[in-house]
């Protein structure tokens, strides 16, 4: 009976884990401004690194949520100001079996420290667009390279 018992309580506490996640995410999304972003947390290996999540837009920041996390704060904070689009280019080698076909990866720089960030294609455009997107009388960052593959 102990272990029926054993068994029932990992499976609630699977459960409850599985649902904390989906409501979290639904709490943030609820009000808008969310899109499907991956970030390259660790460049040690070609082509590996990547950890999904959804990022958020806030006045002048995205802010980038790990998708697997219980956390309530954001995992990195990319502020508009200081992030320029250095280079975009399709995913390659092993990148490919870990984001969807129709993605792009955007290599950035914030703040003098470079960051990849992958998104879908059509996201792409509206990332720029709130990336332009300065208030008045500040300056725009600008788009290092106009090379880019079709979109």
């Amino acid at each position: 009976m102990e272990i029926v018992e054993g068994i029932g309580i990992g499976i609630a506490v699977v459960l409850v884990a599985l649902l904390t996640l989906f409501v979290r995410r639904a709490l943030f999304t609820r009000s808008g401004g969310t899109i499907r972003l991956s970030v390259r947390v660790s460049t040690l290996l070609d082509g590996r690194g990547w950890s999904p999540g959804f990022g958020r837009f806030v006045g002048a920041e995205l802010r980038w949520y790990r998708l697997f996390s219980f956390a309530l704060r954001p995992k990195r904070v990319l502020e508009r100001e200081g992030l320029a689009v250095e280079r975009r280019r399709l995913p390659e080698g092993q990148e490919r079996f870990s984001m969807p076909a129709d993605w792009v990866i955007l290599r950035c720089t914030s703040h003098h420290a470079p960051v990849e960030i992958a998104m879908a294609r059509s996201t792409v455009t509206g990332f720029l667009s709130w990336l332009e997107a300065a208030p008045p009388g500040a300056v725009s960052p600008r788009l290092a390279s106009q090379d880019w593959p079709a979109a």
